[in-house]
């Protein structure tokens, strides 16, 4: 059975890191669904860069699946966004409850995770400039990604580390090095040196 993993999404999120993490997903056999987190209920949103990305389903539809995973993008107003939204708040404190796995990048570690508490005593990173709003968090400036293996949380700092991102949520799901045939496929010669 295909792991499940929840992409929240929302006007303003970085969509390299939206895009990325979903199509990498999906290439490891996850079961990924993209949801919209727009208050107007529109599936469609217009990312950071004016992308527009039309998703699965709304955020509303999610409460009777479980996720092995809650991974979320960041960009601005993106991370506001999902920040504001208490659905995808309500999941993300369920899935810390549960003890499984969830995941931010960018600024949504900050903006999404550590202002509702979900990074309280978690070692994590975020996107520089909103390292300080990183409170209750045991924060790791100098790190791209963070794995607290204990918290069961997963942070990276921005879209140059989406794809490494990715791959650790592949290991997350599938067990250790377990993205490495989906590196070897998209030729990321780089991730089967380096992210081991």
């Amino acid at each position: 059975m295909p792991r499940q993993v929840l992409v929240p999404v929302a006007n303003g999120s970085e969509e390299i890191e939206a895009v990325t993490v979903i199509n990498t997903l999906r290439r490891s056999g996850a079961q990924v669904t993209v949801a919209s987190c727009n208050i107007d209920g529109n599936l469609e949103i217009v990312a950071s860069q004016k992308t527009r990305l039309t998703s699965d389903i709304h955020i509303k539809e999610c409460f009777d699946a479980h996720y092995h995973l809650i991974a979320v993008p960041g960009g601005m107003p993106g991370a506001d966004n999902l920040k504001n939204n208490p659905e995808l708040i309500e999941l993300l404190q369920n899935q810390q409850r549960a003890g499984k796995w969830y995941a931010a990048i960018c600024a949504a570690p900050a903006v999404v995770l550590a202002s509702h508490g979900l990074l309280d005593n978690t070692h994590a990173t975020c996107y520089p400039t909103f390292m300080e709003q990183m409170e209750g968090a045991l924060a790791h400036p100098e790190k791209p990604i963070v794995i607290d293996e204990k918290k069961r949380v997963i942070t990276a700092q921005g879209p140059g580390n989406a794809m490494a991102f990715s791959f650790k949520l592949i290991d997350a799901l599938y067990g250790k090095d377990a993205f490495r045939p989906i590196a070897k496929q998209m030729l990321a010669h780089w991730a089967l040196r380096s992210c081991s």
